[in-house]
């Protein structure tokens, strides 16, 4: 079983980066934080990287009820996506939530996996 769901995306990267920000919306997340790796590299340890940057997307209902369920799952939230530069464009990929959170142990959390599963596949598909 893959651990993130991904698909290459046209246009440019700060262009992608807002499209991502905006399709998690309209499924109900919002962005925590955002992570520019490839910024931080060159800061921490003067190394070039290509653009890449971490979005901790968060739906709160849902992170909600899976904290009510399994109160260290905050340990796995928010849920990353990256949008990152590659030799043949850019690439979006988000975290399956399915086979991270599967590996938890607990049923209670299995359909709110599902549930989040499905709407970052909408959108990613929708890019």
């Amino acid at each position: 079983m893959s651990y993130y769901i991904a698909k290459a995306v046209s246009g440019a990267f700060d262009d992608v980066v807002a499209r991502v920000t905006e399709a998690l919306k309209r499924e109900g997340f919002g962005v925590l934080t955002d992570i520019d790796v490839s910024a931080t590299f060159k800061k921490k340890i003067d190394v070039d990287f290509r653009p890449y940057r971490i979005l901790g997307a968060c739906n709160p209902k849902l992170a909600h009820g899976a904290l009510s369920v399994e109160d260290k799952i905050g340990v796995m939230l928010p849920c990353n996506v990256i949008v990152q530069q590659t030799e043949n464009g850019v690439e979006v990929a988000a975290v399956d939530p399915v086979a991270s959170l599967g590996r938890v142990g607990n049923p209670a959390l299995d359909e709110a996996a599902k549930t989040v599963r499905a709407a970052l596949a909408r959108v990613v598909k929708s890019l």
